[in-house]
């Protein structure tokens, strides 16, 4: 479908509005797609909303308990290798 080509839609006695089937599938929208609705000086702009609320470290710093001093990298890479190693020796 060419982009100047105009599509319509109603909106209902619900104020649900039903997008074209060509958008929905051009945008990959299946049903239950959650959608941000925009105002805008042009019209309404949709687009889809993110999976998870925007965070900042300071939102979530702390949420992981730890003892002791700041780890280095070479103590968090060895922490890593041995837990991988430790989770291999169960398989």
């Amino acid at each position: 479908m060419a982009s100047s080509e105009k599509l319509t839609t109603t909106v209902s006695t619900k104020g649900q509005v039903i997008l074209p089937s060509a958008i929905r599938k051009r945008r990959e929208w299946g049903a239950g797609t959650r959608l941000e609705v925009e105002e805008t000086p042009e019209g309404v702009l949709l687009k889809p909303a993110p999976a998870f609320a925007a965070t900042l470290p300071a939102d979530v710093f702390g949420s992981l308990p730890h003892k002791g001093g700041p780890k280095t990298l070479e103590e968090m890479d060895a922490g890593v290798h041995a837990e991988a190693r430790r989770r291999h020796a169960r398989d």
